[in-house]
């Protein structure tokens, strides 16, 4: 028995690293491939690995870890601080997809009774933290409004799992007193892991840090043995480890603990996912379309969702769309839910063998749209308008309504320019009557307006935006947005049509890629920051300072260039 799981465990990590390696080469979530592999070595494919048992030995003990990692990721005091747009935006989203779901599975018969409506209705209101996290990341989009919105709902949707694996298990007798002694059982479970986690866990890994290897066996052993306690509590074992989780990570050695306990999380995710591939059935005609339509169902229910709301908080058609695009696709936690309702025989084979399929394909198509969101906004925008939607119109602070003209336009606002406009400030208070900013995002529209400034709501990219800003009558126009933060543009193809409109301007853009200076010249700058080249000197003046022992004079020095500042960004 020994030797068949260390054989399964071991053709389950090569099968999904060959499948990753490939899937890398050409572009495909990581995700995908895991599926992919259990899919090819399990019962329905090669038949590599036969034992049900087994796999589902295998993907129990991922599953606990896995909800346990989630835990670690999560940021309570985020969950506790969400923001007004947020928590609607999620309320509307949650409930409205649960709702659209209920609809969906109980009227179209796929469900098979109400308690099977209530699981799928719940799984297809949940996103993937680990697809949209990843892209956000590598788009460098997480800080953006839009992207602070995204994980904003991602979190309360983490919190709205937690609330449904509390009454699950009592969900096919949902009376009143069984419900309170649920939720006194979850009570206890969660003041028993506060308790713990606030006295007793922080000496104990405060001791056992000395030893490095002992802090990850310390947090395994918290994972297991909560989620033991939640399992003789007659919870699900999977809530106990959420729990588990979301507690060591309020305390202060959470980053020790991250940081050893993620060296394991790619393995026992990985086992999970092949473990789930090797139960997805052979796609027949009627589960690839069914898999469709519960595709289109996750996405429909985001743009009717996710979209409406954040538009009627006047947020525009950018900030109000690109969430709706970036939570299109199901959730790990959704397969979670699918597979705990599939072990109380609540869940058929068949559901989950759909959304098993629709889980893959909307990985890979919503990591498709959130790569393209820019340019699908900008399809998308014109449309909007023309069934009554209307967009922020391009708004200008009193002073540009005034009829003053600016002399400096600050293209793009991200951390430079809020530097750049508050050494203004410091340095040069008379040139701030003659600024202009232009931006699409309506958080610094509006903190800009507040202090009095010029600004403008409007694409820097968008040719008739320029125009309406008086770009053409500008002495100075600063683009400081490195290629990787313009969205559906570049420095260059800016800089092009700043100077078609502007020939007499003098023009500052920016370079991240020393390479790209000279071709930027080429195109019309008058100058090319390249901010890493001030950042080496700043740097050869700190190793310098620290050769003389003068660090403690640049620390005072660049306290003194903090103190009172007030950015806009800050």
């Amino acid at each position: 028995m020994e030797q068949e799981l260390i054989y399964e465990i071991a053709v389950c990590i090569l099968a999904a690293w060959v499948v990753a390696v490939a899937c890398q080469v050409i572009k495909q979530p990581v995700l995908l491939a895991y599926l992919l592999a259990g899919f090819a070595i399990g019962p329905h494919g090669f038949k590599w690995i036969t034992n049900s048992n087994s796999i589902d030995a295998i993907s129990s003990i991922g599953l606990v870890l896995l909800l346990f990692l989630i835990g670690l990721e999560m940021d309570l005091k985020k969950m506790l601080k969400a923001g007004t747009a947020i928590s609607l935006t999620a309320l509307v989203q949650i409930a409205g997809s649960i709702g659209l779901g209920l609809l969906f599975f109980w009227g179209t018969g796929f469900a098979d009774g109400w308690m099977e409506s209530v699981y799928l209705a719940v799984a297809i209101a949940m996103s993937s933290t680990v697809i949209i996290i990843k892209v956000l990341h590598d788009k460098r989009e997480l800080d953006t409004l839009a992207g602070r919105i995204t994980v904003g709902v991602l979190v309360l949707q983490d919190l709205a799992v937690i609330l449904f694996l509390a009454i699950q298990p009592n969900l096919r007798d949902p009376a009143m007193g069984h419900l309170a002694v649920a939720l006194g059982k979850v009570l206890l479970l969660v003041t028993v892991a506060l308790v713990a986690s606030r006295f007793l866990l922080p000496p104990i890994f405060k001791f056992v840090a000395r030893q490095p290897e002992l802090v990850m066996v310390g947090a395994l052993a918290w994972c297991f043995a909560l989620a033991g306690f939640a399992d003789a509590l007659g919870l699900s074992r999977e809530m106990g480890a959420l729990i588990a989780g979301v507690m060591v990570s309020t305390f202060p050695y959470t980053l020790d603990v991250v940081a050893k306990v993620t060296s394991i999380r790619d393995f026992f995710v990985t086992l999970f996912f092949v473990g789930l591939g090797m139960s997805i059935a052979v796609p027949t005609v009627d589960l690839l379309l069914w898999m469709i339509f519960f595709s289109m169902l996750v996405v429909g229910s985001r743009l009717l969702t996710v979209f409406p709301p954040l538009h009627l908080m006047r947020l525009g058609h950018r900030v109000s769309l690109l969430p709706a695009i970036h939570l299109c696709q199901l959730s790990e936690l959704s397969l979670v839910v699918l597979s705990l309702g599939k072990a109380a025989g609540d869940v058929s084979t068949r559901s989950v063998d759909v959304a098993a399929l629709a889980f893959a394909f909307l990985a890979v198509d919503s990591t498709y749209a959130m790569f393209k969101s820019d340019e699908i906004f900008r399809a998308t925008s014109p449309w909007l308008k023309k069934v009554g939607f209307s967009d922020l119109p391009p708004r200008t602070s009193a002073a540009v309504e005034d009829g003053r003209r600016s002399r400096i336009y600050l293209l793009g606002f991200s951390w430079a320019a809020s530097s750049v406009l508050e050494e203004i400030t410091r340095r040069r208070p008379s040139l701030l009557s003659g600024i202009c900013v232009v931006d699409f995002n309506p958080v610094v529209h509006e903190r800009l307006t507040r202090r009095g400034l010029h600004a403008i709501y409007g694409d820097i990219s968008q040719r008739e935006v320029l125009l309406h800003a008086g770009v053409p009558q500008a002495e100075v126009l600063i683009c400081s947005l490195p290629n990787t933060v313009l969205k559906g543009t570049s420095n260059v193809k800016v800089l092009q049509q700043l100077r078609d409109l502007n020939p007499r301007a003098g023009i500052v853009v920016h370079a991240e890629n020393l390479t790209d200076v000279p071709l930027l010249y080429a195109a019309g700058a008058n100058y090319v920051s390249a901010p890493r080249l001030l950042e080496a000197l700043e740097m050869i003046e700190v190793i310098e300072a620290a050769e003389k022992g003068l660090l403690p004079d640049l620390r005072k020095r660049q306290a003194e260039q903090l103190a009172g500042r007030q950015e806009i960004l800050p």
